[in-house]
């Protein structure tokens, strides 16, 4: 009888190290392209980035234009207008320059571009019928994934929440994962995109759908992240890191590209969609409420998160180890100054009714390790407001 189930593993090809982002240039030449779509946002322009982009492009051959109407957790229309952008613009290749919202709208254009049809369309898992045009990624942050994930998050503007999107289909051709293109984030970023890669390393391990490769990752992520997460916040020009954190948002990538999350992010999206909150801080919010609500289901697995974070759970109930767990993840989120309720957040009581009906409709939802009906999420969002 064979040890392991048969599992599939999908990932880019991408180069990790200091100095990556420069080979741009380089693969955009591979795949013939003429004219690149760069979509990138204010932020990351400011920071200088585009400028070197574009030279390597240039120094190649290769025309670039520009689109950078997008905002923090993309909007459908947003990506419909990029989507136009480069279809009137002539471009044959697209360079995603930013963080997971600037990914994700730079891999949503590339769908409507290619299916000719509306964002929507793509809702749910495998509805992709006909992939984008070639994708490079250029991660500014260290914590979303995307540019290495099966995932594409937009927001579903008329109804206020976030679509989630899941298809092989949108995994990008190239990532270059480059830590100084990190540094010149702040540190309220750095603590919001940490934890959210804390999170999806935390549900891909805890995930229906995990695998014995996805579990290597996930505690690698786990231990990377937790060991690095404070002092990039304290110090955030300091390189190393900076490199261990990206180290760990792509080992937490590759860890729930392939298994999918749960709870924390079937609620973050309806939240932040809700509110045009920060995903990462909607992850913090929810995480400790979440575990305490999974762990019956995956008391073993939780306690080997619980080491990775440094904890020492022997001899412990299990209700004991879920305090100690849910306590220490509190107190991180304190100490990286994210709002401790929802409430600060402006959400409302009445709203709960509309958060919960869009998080039961996730499709992350499916491989939660405990079923969550739309009752259980209610009294979650209520344990967090």
């Amino acid at each position: 009888m064979a040890l392991y189930e048969m599992r599939k593993f999908v990932t880019p090809e991408f180069i990790f190290g200091v100095g990556a982002c420069h080979r741009v240039g380089f693969y955009a030449r591979n795949m013939r392209a003429r004219r690149v779509l760069i979509v990138s946002d204010p932020g990351v322009i400011a920071a200088g980035w585009l400028q070197d982009v574009q030279h390597d492009l240039s120094e190649m051959g290769i025309e670039s234009v520009v689109f950078k109407d997008l905002t923090p957790n993309p909007k459908d229309y947003e990506v419909m207008a990029g989507a136009a952008f480069y279809a009137r613009e002539r471009c044959d290749v697209i360079v995603a320059l930013g963080g997971g919202s600037v990914i994700d709208c730079a891999k949503a254009i590339g769908l409507v571009f290619s299916n000719q049809c509306d964002i929507h369309v793509f809702e749910g898992a495998d509805q992709v019928d006909i992939p984008g045009p070639p994708l490079i990624c250029i991660p500014t942050t260290a914590g979303t994934a995307a540019e290495i994930s099966q995932f594409c998050i937009i927001v579903n503007s008329p109804e206020r929440y976030k679509m989630a999107i899941i298809s092989k289909s949108v995994v990008p051709d190239v990532a270059l994962i480059d830590p100084e293109t990190t540094l010149t984030l702040d540190p309220h970023l750095t603590a919001c995109t940490g934890i959210d890669a804390l999170t999806h390393a935390i549900e891909a391990y805890v995930s229906t759908a995990s695998s014995p490769v996805v579990d290597v990752h996930a505690l690698a992520a786990i231990k990377l992240i937790w060991d690095n997460i404070e002092q990039a916040v304290a110090a955030t020009d300091c390189l190393s890191a900076r490199e261990n954190m990206l180290l760990g948002s792509l080992q937490a990538g590759l860890a729930f590209s392939n298994a999918s999350l749960g709870a924390v992010h079937a609620m973050a999206h309806s939240l932040g969609g809700y509110l045009d909150l920060p995903h990462g801080e909607c992850n913090a919010l929810l995480l400790d409420h979440v575990v305490r609500f999974n762990i019956s289901k995956a008391s073993e697995r939780y306690e080997k998160i619980g080491e990775m974070m440094g904890l020492d759970l022997r001899g412990l109930t299990e209700k004991q180890r879920a305090n100690r767990i849910t306590e220490t993840l509190t107190s991180l989120r304190n100490r990286m100054g994210i709002v401790e309720r929802m409430r600060l957040c402006g959400v409302k009581e009445s709203d709960i009714p509309e958060l919960a009906f869009h998080a039961a409709n996730d499709a992350c939802l499916v491989t939660n390790p405990r079923h969550a009906s739309i009752g259980d999420i209610k009294v979650i969002y209520g344990e967090a407001l």
